[in-house]
C-alpha cells in the first residue's frame, strides 16, 4: 500500500523525487505518513481536501482487501 500512495503522489506533484512515504504500525492500525515538497503540498491536498480524501478512501479500500483493520494517511510532517 505504501507503493500505491507513492504512485498517486508522484503522478500529482511537480517534484516526484521529493515524495517520501513512511509506514508505522500502532496496534491494529497502520499509519502512512506522506511528505512532499512544500510547493507541492497544495496539489496533494487539493481544493477543500478532495484529493487527500480520495487518497484516503483508496487506502482504506486497499487495506480492507488485504485484511487489515484500519489504515490512515497523514499528509505533511
Amino acid at each position: 500500500m505504501k507503493e500505491l500512495i507513492e504512485y498517486i503522489a508522484r503522478a500529482i506533484v511537480d517534484n516526484p523525487d521529493e515524495v517520501r512515504v513512511r509506514e508505522e504500525e500502532q496496534g491494529d492500525t497502520v499509519i502512512y505518513y506522506l511528505e512532499v515538497a512544500e510547493p507541492d503540498m497544495g496539489k496533494v491536498i487539493g481544493k477543500q481536501g478532495r484529493i487527500a480524501n480520495a487518497m484516503r478512501a483508496l487506502l482504506k479500500v486497499a487495506a480492507a482487501r488485504r485484511g487489515l483493520r484500519r489504515a490512515s494517511l497523514e499528509i505533511g510532517e
